[in-house]
């Protein structure tokens, strides 16, 4: 609206201007109508391939002054040019010749803003080579890559309302998932379209910044793009892919592993603690028997393989960890009522055993 009015505007103070007073002749006249003609047609070629290219992204104020600069350089390159054109052909109209100079102005500085703010994220000039990055405001930006995604928990923490840094999906990630979704193999399959359904999740999560960024880095295969953006822009990667890890980290590249953030929030459970679990299978010793908490930890209580199949709380005796996890290892918790289950069996079982006052020799014996 603003150009077309700025336009409109300039257009009338050029043509009314000569029609003022009695010196309006005929030829001003038919001057003014060719300013307005050729204010409507530099117009609608303006607007005409602004509309053609809807896919504008208004991102930093420094490519709207990049634009503007190179719209007003272009402006005085064509004005000396339309210079040497007057002076050959010897017209005597400065009133259209200014028109033109400005509406052109108007119309190329127009076209150089919206050429970069739509282009700036690979826009790039030969010399000096300058390339536009995208940038991010506030902290680092999060990548998503293509495990992270399948693994589906990235959306229970972003629901969580954590997540307060830009997320970013590359379209490279999108276009392997789209792959894997579409391949023969099934499990390849489902994986693909779990990770298609978590990124439309993570769109409709209400909080989270999520940008596909349409701009690719400079490699082969997904993960050397993946490390390639994440340097350019710079950013962050999230993965639950190790070997993608040790590759970003020797690039200088920093890696978030939902894995590592999984076993930084599992409970922490010391000597003493007691949990409820429920005893699934005999252990590899004696009277051991094996349950396992939510997150997965294998819990060995001794003692214990009478209650196999059963819901049980367990008190924590110690904690090993080894290369393959955690492992726990507990006893049945004693009754707050009745003292320790293990104490009254014992207690049972001495009375048990112990003779009575009526008891004869074979007893005593």
């Amino acid at each position: 609206m603003i150009f077309a009015v700025l336009f409109a505007t300039i257009t009338a103070v050029y043509v009314l201007e000569p029609l003022q007073g009695s010196s309006a002749t005929e030829e001003k006249v038919r001057l003014g109508w060719w300013i307005i003609a050729w204010a409507i047609a530099m117009g609608a070629i303006v607007l005409v391939l602004d509309l053609l290219t809807p896919n504008k992204r208004i991102t930093a104020v420094s490519g709207i002054f990049f634009g503007l600069v190179a719209g007003l350089l272009a402006t005085w390159a064509l004005s000396l040019v339309i210079d040497l054109l007057i002076q050959a052909y010897d017209v005597q109209a400065p009133s259209l010749v200014t028109a033109l100079k400005v509406l052109m102005g108007i119309a190329l500085s127009y076209l150089g803003i919206s050429v970069v703010l739509q282009t700036q994220d690979d826009f790039r000039l030969v010399i000096p080579y300058v390339e536009f990055t995208k940038q991010y405001r506030g902290s680092t930006p999060i990548l998503l890559d293509t495990s992270a995604l399948i693994d589906g928990r990235i959306y229970d923490v972003a629901q969580t309302g954590f997540i307060q840094v830009p997320v970013v999906v590359p379209q490279f990630v999108i276009r392997e998932l789209q792959t894997l979704s579409d391949s023969a193999d099934k499990l390849k399959r489902t994986r693909g379209r779990r990770g298609l359904e978590i990124i439309g999740k993570l769109q409709r999560t209400g909080g989270l910044d999520l940008t596909i960024d349409p701009s690719g880095g400079l490699g082969t295969g997904v993960d050397q793009q993946l490390v390639e953006l994440a340097v350019q822009m710079p950013a962050s990667i999230l993965t639950a892919d190790s070997g993608l890890g040790r590759v970003a980290a020797i690039r200088g590249v920093q890696v978030l592993n939902i894995n590592d953030l999984s076993a930084a929030l599992r409970p922490t459970l010391t000597a003493g603690s007691t949990v409820g679990l429920v005893l699934v299978r005999p252990g590899e010793q004696v009277g051991q028997a094996v349950g396992f908490l939510e997150d997965g930890t294998m819990v060995v209580v001794t003692q214990a393989a009478e209650y196999i199949g059963q819901a049980v709380t367990v008190e924590v005796t110690s904690q090993l960890q080894t290369s393959a996890g955690r492992l726990i290892f507990a006893r049945i918790a004693p009754d707050p009522e009745g003292g320790a289950d293990e104490d009254g069996a014992m207690d049972d079982d001495a009375g048990e055993q112990a003779p009575g006052p009526d008891a004869g020799p074979q007893a005593a014996g």
